[in-house]
């Protein structure tokens, strides 16, 4: 069997415009694997939880009997402690769950802060 002579290059076209295809598309035109999709959508779940339970912690301290202290403490702690002070005072644990939320206290502390 004998191929007619521009096989080889409509082929070599096709292989460079499909590369040319993905390259363009991954890099600009918004194309992602279903691992970075995933990711995205976790951190984007979390930024909305942390925003709709904010409101939830700020309350939680304020309904707090010992809040007077232990936001004193919270404004005397260096930067890195804060989070745990949060977290052990318990107003960064949702209702249901057993442990205090990282994202959750972060975001609770910054708006104490903010607050004081």
């Amino acid at each position: 069997m004998q191929l007619p002579e521009w096989t080889k290059p409509a082929l070599l076209g096709a292989g460079a415009g499909a590369i040319a295809l993905a390259v363009i598309g991954f890099n600009w035109g918004g194309w992602m694997t279903n691992s970075s999709a995933v990711e995205m959508s976790n951190e984007q779940s979390t930024a909305a939880m942390v925003a709709a339970l904010t409101p939830y912690c700020i309350q939680m301290s304020k309904d707090d009997p010992k809040s007077f202290s232990v936001l004193a403490e919270l404004k005397e702690a260096s930067s890195y402690k804060r989070r745990g002070i949060v977290e052990q005072a318990g107003w960064a644990t949702p209702l249901g769950a057993e442990e205090p939320d990282r994202d959750l206290a972060e975001a609770c502390q910054t708006a104490l802060e903010i607050d004081a």
